[in-house]
């Protein structure tokens, strides 16, 4: 598996940055999130941060090197992210639980898979295309998706979310997949900082006319424009795939050496104060897959020179 990644977060004109990102792998498959705390309920950063944490210790868990079955891992996790924040809430005694969107994807064989809770965003790319595109758990995309069918009244506000991780009922959480990749395929998560004031047309045109390590902070910079003096968090993630044949070794990451019990994250281990222990996973081996991250960089770094 090989691939290429670029990633940024800025705080635009907010107090602080509630956009969590991060990726996982191993030898045979990727995990790639994005989490945007929701602002209006407590600790936005920290459901943000466990919401992912979950991810990632769930996919250490079970990727051996690979995982049985992409979605449903994948819908199991964002769930098992929205029960830890009920937990971290009731360990608080806090009176509104924290709450956060979530979109994660995995590359695995030659295919993605994806699920989102709420209305961070997933764009893949293949060429000039928009090939696929998640829908906003809001209000105001259902509206225009009924609105095509029926005529619809005055306008929601485009921030109302139906459903989101920490909220009091159980979240709705959309998956889609398997999608073959194509070598040169680009995929993009992002949160709404990003898609609120860039149009999709103009995210396609990006990513189809150049690197992602230029498009993805030129599109940051023309949100941040455009959002003015106000600008929410701006956070991107994104991936170009390239398949096994590919023969140009010195482009983005390559697992191809890795060991079959090899973990890498860039996920964060730990937020402090809170539980984040869940089945049988516990925090030494959290913290030790943060460790292992070093050893396969430099792996992969070794052979790109070699």
């Amino acid at each position: 598996m090989r691939f290429s990644v670029y990633q940024v977060s800025r705080k635009g004109g907010r107090e602080k940055n509630e956009d969590r990102m991060g990726y996982c792998y191993t030898r045979d498959c990727g995990l790639f999130a994005l989490a945007d705390g929701m602002g209006g309920h407590p600790e936005g950063e920290v459901a943000s941060q466990l919401a992912l944490q979950t991810l990632a210790a769930m996919f250490q868990r079970d990727a051996k090197p690979v995982l049985k079955d992409p979605t449903r891992f994948l819908h199991d996790s964002v769930i098992a992210g929205h029960h830890q924040l009920l937990r971290y809430a009731t360990e608080k005694a806090l009176i509104d639980t924290p709450r956060t969107t979530i979109i994660a994807c995995v590359l695995q064989g030659n295919a993605a898979y994806w699920a989102h809770c709420g209305d961070s965003r997933l764009y893949l790319v293949r060429g000039d295309k928009l090939i696929a595109r998640t829908r906003d758990h809001s209000y105001s995309e259902l509206q225009e998706t009924l609105a095509q069918v029926v005529p619809m009244g005055e306008r929601f506000n485009r921030n109302v979310l139906f459903t989101c991780l920490g909220s009091p009922g159980k979240p709705v959480v959309d998956t889609v997949g398997p999608m073959i990749m194509q070598s040169g395929d680009k995929l993009l998560l992002c949160s709404d900082g990003l898609w609120g004031t860039v149009e999709d047309d103009e995210i396609t045109a990006q990513l189809a006319a150049r690197p992602i390590s230029d498009a993805v902070p030129e599109l940051v910079e023309t949100a941040l424009r455009n959002g003015g003096a106000k600008s929410d968090n701006v956070t991107v993630l994104a991936v170009e795939w390239e398949s096994a044949e590919d023969t140009d070794t010195n482009r983005g990451i390559s697992t191809q050496t890795l060991g079959e019990e090899v973990f890498a994250s860039t996920i964060q281990a730990s937020v402090g104060a809170g539980s984040t222990d869940f089945d049988e996973l516990d925090e030494a081996e959290i913290e030790r897959s943060i460790r292992e991250i070093n050893e396969a960089i430099q792996r992969s770094s070794q052979q790109k020179k070699s």
